[in-house]
């Protein structure tokens, strides 16, 4: 049925053809016919229209334009013609393509109607040339198959016969394929370059002789297992070849062919070495013809099977050969770096950081290393040197040729994984307090002294690789620049790292602590170096950042292992200020960004251990203790950092300084009172309203600092936190003050004290600081901020005098299940109508609209509760002077409010009208 339906599509194919060329062989004899009686007659041709002209113009410059001012012979018409036919271009319009005669007609006609034809001429166009010769090509490859299928099942012929006619006719179709290349064979169809078919019979006739070689040996047993492999690899390889003159597609084809031939031929005692080199010359001879053709995509499909065929041969560990994988992986890279990229270090330019291939053998590579470097059965054989060898390779590779920049990152990556044990799906699981750091219960790295040196030997390679090409690179390919700077301070630190938990101290380890000092200077030096090389030099680019960010990290590390908990946290926040003043001399942006790198680092720590040196450690005695510098160091040292930084960079990073001195010194303040308030201990006890006063008034007096700083200092940081230190005041006191701590509901002690008590503590003195702060903040903050803090105050104010009250009547506990008395009540009443008047005066004293607007709330309220509550609540004369006060008090509000407006009815006035 298949069969059928293949010769169905080549007749119908073929008789499509012929009759378009018919048809085209008349249309040629019409145009000749007309262009000889032109000659014979001569007559001049009309002028050009400009569309014709500029076509003219376009024409080869050896093509000069025949005019016939002579007679001359048809003979010398024809030939001209044809010369100028063949030199205009080898792809001339299609059988289908519309005539010039057609073309002039259909100028006028609608773009879409001409649109239409062009898809209909492509459409033909493709059927008739491209469709036709593969289907044509694949036909032929089937054909062959199904012949010796057919031979096989009629018995017509014996094996060997079939075998042999199919090799003749693979033959015959790679011969034919050549000999029409030979002839001169070029595309006559324009768009019909895919359908070569020259390449085409190659391909179907090496497809035939794969398929041959692999019968005689797999199937009838004609031949051995080693001339077979070496029967399909010459095919493979010799396809290959001939794609210099075929094209790419082509090579393909052999290229397939070739890596799939280790799987076609079996063995009984399988040799690795035959394998390998197999592969080796399979490798080899693509990247020769890729790179004379500038094919990418084949060289990397070379790479990746070369590389497929490895990890498949490491998956039998134990019975793998070490020196096989290293040869393979050698070869590997010797083809990448002096075949595949040679002559093209200068070809990239700056726009070019990287060669894509190269993507495809540095995983790979990389993948064995790792393989030797991890897997139980090569690191048991000490195979875990060879692995660190194949990754020192990369890295030449990769500084040898910077086109193989892939090879870095492949090689770097596999170091990070190798010595932090982050391979999927392992876990790591770590005990701090033992020291110890282990994935799945086994150590990070072998702990043997092995592996202690290959580290140290890869940190140097990454360093002095990495810095070196950053330096080189850092004028012309930015990228490339900064990915070796990168490289050489990751490797290094990650290197150390794994070190440290695997063989050091994890609490101290003064020994570790020196090698990582030893990496500040170097990095520190190497960043120099690299600025020197900038264009312009000392810029201070992404290079230079990845170095003295390298740095930064190195320098905690330092930290972290050479002291204890206490004395790395102050020294963490003290060298926030060592960036901060190298901006004296260098104005790299990176600097100011390493001291809010150590903002971030000091605070990590304070969160991981708030007691800064452990809760046993840390001293009962009030204020001098490990807070006041574990919190207090870092906030000055934040704050001079800012102060640094205003006066060189000024960008963000000041302003981040400047946040995070604030941050800390409301930290100190607030650890501090809250190690006094809970008699040493931090970090249990429910907080107290007395606490929690503290807090507030720390608050504000914080939002008060901001508010001046930023008037001497402008800065977007201070003017949004202090308002945001106000909020979060207000907002403390709304939930925690009046409703979470407040004695009304948790019936806390007020202490007995008659005034300086703790209403006075959490009522009076945050109305002061708040109200205060609204008045400071008026004129410098936006109006509804002061408002706001200036109606809290008038709330606390409020709070106080109520609360009080209440004390006066009920003592140092004054829950509200102790109920209400009538002279309290009527106490109430009074007090809020003379805190009303004098919210009132002062809001006119003080021209705040938010002090008018609560003395009316609070007027308001009073009235209320006298004609609801005291009406029926109160007796006798309570209830009278009740009213008679409530009255007399609303009376002398109005006649207040009437002299106001005729006084600013008369300032309004002019005096002469008067």
């Amino acid at each position: 049925m298949f069969e059928s339906l293949i010769g169905l599509v080549a007749i119908i194919a073929l008789f499509v053809i012929i009759s378009r060329q018919q048809s085209r062989i008349g249309l040629v004899e019409r145009e000749l016919g007309a262009l000889r009686s032109l000659v014979l007659s001569g007559v001049v041709p009309p002028a050009a229209k400009p569309s014709e002209q500029a076509a003219a113009d376009k024409a080869p410059a050896d093509v000069a334009p025949v005019v016939a001012t002579d007679i001359v012979s048809p003979a010398v018409s024809e030939a001209v013609t044809a010369e100028a036919e063949a030199l205009t271009g080898e792809a001339v319009s299609g059988p289908w393509a519309p005539s010039d005669a057609a073309l002039k007609a259909a100028e006028p006609a609608e773009p879409a109607a001409a649109a239409k034809a062009a898809r209909q001429s492509d459409v033909e166009t493709a059927l008739g040339t491209r469709w036709a010769v593969w289907v044509g090509g694949i036909a032929l490859a089937l054909g062959g198959l199904f012949l010796i299928r057919y031979t096989i099942e009629a018995g017509i012929f014996g094996p060997g016969v079939r075998l042999t006619m199919a090799a003749v006719l693979g033959l015959v179709l790679v011969a034919g394929g050549e000999f029409i290349r030979r002839t001169g064979f070029k595309v006559p169809v324009q768009g019909a370059a895919g359908a070569y078919i020259p390449a085409i019979l190659t391909a179907a006739g090496a497809f035939i002789l794969f398929g041959t070689v692999y019968a005689a040996h797999g199937i009838y047993g004609f031949i051995g297992p080693a001339l077979a492999f070496t029967l399909l690899g010459a095919i493979g390889v010799a396809t290959i070849a001939a794609a210099l003159v075929h094209g790419q597609a082509l090579a393909g084809i052999g290229l397939i062919g070739a890596m799939v031939t280790p799987m076609l031929v079996a063995s009984q005692a399988p040799n690795p070495w035959a394998l390998f080199g197999y592969l080796a010359i399979v490798l080899a001879a693509t990247a020769v013809i890729a790179r004379m053709r500038d094919w990418t995509l084949l060289m990397a499909a070379a790479f990746f099977g070369t590389g497929v065929w490895t990890i498949l041969y490491m998956t039998d560990a134990p019975g793998a050969n070490l020196s096989t994988i290293l040869f393979i992986d050698a070869v590997t890279l010797a083809v990448l770096a002096f075949v595949w990229l040679s002559r093209r270090g200068d070809e990239a330019g700056p726009a070019r950081a990287f060669d894509w291939p190269s993507i495809v053998p540095g995983l790979f590579v990389a993948f064995s290393a790792l393989g030797l470097s991890v897997d139980p059965a090569f690191i048991a054989a000490g195979d875990a040197l060879p692995g660190a060898v194949l990754i020192a390779a990369m890295v030449a590779v990769a500084l040898y040729r910077p086109l193989a920049l892939p090879l870095l990152y492949a090689a770097g990556l596999v170091t990070v994984m190798i010595y932090l044990g982050i391979i999927p799906p392992t876990s790591i699981a770590s005990d701090f307090s033992g020291g110890a750091l282990g994935v799945d219960g086994l150590p990070v790295a072998t702990s043997n002294a092995l592996t202690l040196r290959i580290g140290i030997a890869l940190g140097l390679v990454f360093i002095g690789a990495g810095f070196w090409a950053a330096h080189r690179f850092a004028a012309a390919t930015r990228i490339r620049a900064a990915s070796w700077a990168a490289w050489g301070v990751i490797v290094p630190l990650v290197i150390l790292l794994a070190l440290w938990f695997t063989f050091g101290n994890v609490d101290r380890d003064l020994v570790y602590a020196a090698v990582a000092a030893l990496l500040v200077v170097v990095f520190a030096a190497g960043s120099e170096w690299i600025a020197r090389g900038e264009e312009p030099p000392l810029e201070g680019g992404v290079a230079v950042s990845f170095a003295l960010g390298g740095a930064a990290i190195a320098g905690l590390l330092m930290l972290h292992m050479a002291f204890g908990s206490g004395w790395t946290t102050i020294l963490l926040g003290a060298a926030a200020i060592v960036p901060a003043l190298a901006t004296r001399w260098r104005s790299y942006p990176v600097l100011g960004w390493i001291s809010v790198g150590a903002v971030i680092a000091v605070l990590g720590r304070v969160a991981f251990d708030p007691t800064i040196v452990g809760a046993e450690f840390l001293s009962t005695t009030p204020v001098f203790n490990w807070l006041l510098p574990g919190y207090g160091v870092p906030a000055l040292a934040f704050g001079f950092a800012a102060w640094q930084l205003a006066r060189t960079t000024n960008g963000r990073p000041r302003l981040a300084m400047e946040a995070a001195a604030a941050l800390f010194a409301l930290l100190t303040l607030a650890m501090l009172v809250r190690h006094a308030m809970h008699g040493g201990v931090i970090d249990t006890g429910a907080m107290t309203l007395a606490e929690q006063a503290i807090y507030t008034l720390i608050a504000i007096g914080a939002g008060a600092i901001l508010v001046a700083i930023d008037m001497r200092s402008p800065s977007s940081v201070l003017r949004y936190g202090s308002m945001a230190a106000g909020v979060v005041s207000v907002a403390f006191i709304g939930v925690r003050h009046f409703v979470v701590l407040n004695p009304l509901f948790t019936d806390e002690s007020t202490g007995q004290i008659p005034v300086f008590n703790l209403l006075f503590l959490a009522y009076l003195l945050p109305a002061v600081a708040a109200g205060a702060l609204a008045l400071y903040a008026r004129d410098k903050r936006p109006k509804w901020y002061a408002q706001m803090l200036a109606l809290v105050a008038a709330v606390l104010g409020f709070a106080y005098a109520t609360l009080s009250v209440r004390r006066l009547f009920k003592g140092e506990f004054i829950g509200l299940w102790s109920g209400l008395g009538q002279l309290e009540t009527y106490t109430y009443s009074a007090l809020w109508l003379v805190i009303g008047v004098a919210l009132l005066t002062a809001g006119v004293w003080l021209k705040s609209q938010a002090l008018r607007i609560a003395s009316a709330a609070l007027i308001s309220v009073a009235v209320l509760k006298v004609f609801i509550f005291d009406m029926s609540e109160l007796e006798g004369v309570l209830r009278a002077l009740s009213f008679i006060g409530l009255g007399a008090v609303l009376i002398g509000i109005g006649l207040f409010y009437q002299r106001l407006l005729t006084r600013a009815a008369r300032v309004k006035i002019p005096v002469g009208e008067q």
